[in-house]
């Protein structure tokens, strides 16, 4: 039997994040006795639920070649929807649900018709997405948060429950993508779209699947973050399209599609969930977080160019 050896870019590709993390959290193990705690590794984890849930709706989009800056719009429309029925009847939590993730799904829904049917750029689409989706949370809202007082919905936001609820996701999207024929089909479609096209997969069809999942896992993310804080506001969830962003990108899915996993995503997410909470432990200014974040979007982009040996 022989076993394959790695050169040092395919070593690098391969397992390049999960050293990354590990010597993240080396450093800050060895420089702040609060991130040692356990009560700090479930806060990380429990921050990250939300950004990961919206992470891994990103990665399907990236992967096909597109990207959706709607989604961070979308959490406060989840919350606007779902805090609006509640505060007539708490007891309506399942109606909530319901109504914020098919009114998510809607919008996502309309990124897909245009960037799928319409031949819209994705960044052009869900740019444009991004700005309306945020004015309908707006103007449904009035402008005001919601209060929410419904003990049975403050549930999903509480203790273990939104890291349970991100892993779930995350398995079944791992499914999705590695054993199902919807996850063959995002990956011809990113790869090669004309090809793929041409092999008879309905590529029109995936796209627009692809921006409604996105929508609805933005719209459930939106749920978490709003059973949390026990409130739906229509300023909240601005700049978490970045770090979704940042998550998919860091963990290996390649803006020009057709290549990613869900696990790198996870990765992705933990990366940007230990910067935050590290920097955060260490009182380093948010404007220099913001910065640091970009330059590592903006050095995983450059990494899978140069893999790829692309020029530009």
């Amino acid at each position: 039997m022989k076993i394959k050896k790695l050169n040092g870019m395919e070593f690098a590709k391969k397992y390049g994040i999960l050293i990354v993390l590990i010597i993240m959290w080396i450093i800050m193990l060895s420089v702040s006795p609060t991130f040692r705690t356990t009560d700090n590794a479930v806060n990380i984890l429990r921050q990250v639920s939300v950004n990961g849930i919206i992470a891994i709706g990103m990665t399907f989009v990236i992967m096909t070649g597109g990207i959706d800056l709607t989604v961070g719009s979308l959490i406060a429309v989840s919350g606007v929807v779902a805090g609006s029925i509640l505060v007539a009847n708490p007891d309506n939590v399942i109606l909530a649900i319901i109504a914020a993730i098919i009114v998510c799904g809607f919008f996502g829904a309309i990124n897909g018709f245009f960037v799928a049917y319409m031949r819209v750029p994705a960044f052009v689409a869900t740019l444009a997405g991004m700005t309306i989706a945020r004015g309908f949370a707006y103007v449904y809202s009035d402008g005001k948060p919601y209060t929410l007082a419904s003990e049975n919905f403050s549930l999903i936001g509480k203790g273990s429950v939104p890291i349970i609820i991100f892993l779930i996701i995350a398995l079944i999207s791992h499914i999705i993508l590695s054993k199902m024929k919807f996850g063959r089909y995002i990956y011809a479609t990113g790869g090669n779209l004309k090809a793929a096209s041409a092999s008879g997969v309905k590529v029109k069809a995936i796209l627009l699947k692809v921006y409604i999942l996105g929508g609805v896992l933005a719209g459930i993310a939106g749920i978490v973050l709003a059973s949390r804080t026990n409130s739906g506001q229509p300023a909240v969830g601005t700049g978490y399209e970045t770090d979704a962003i940042a998550a998919a990108v860091i963990g290996g899915t390649s803006m020009t599609g057709g290549v990613g996993t869900i696990g790198g995503t996870l990765i992705g997410i933990l990366i940007i969930g230990t910067l935050n909470n590290g920097l955060n432990l260490l009182d380093v200014s948010s404007y220099y977080q913001q910065i640091i974040k970009g330059l590592i979007i903006l050095g995983a982009v450059c990494f899978d160019i140069h893999s790829k040996g692309s020029s530009r």
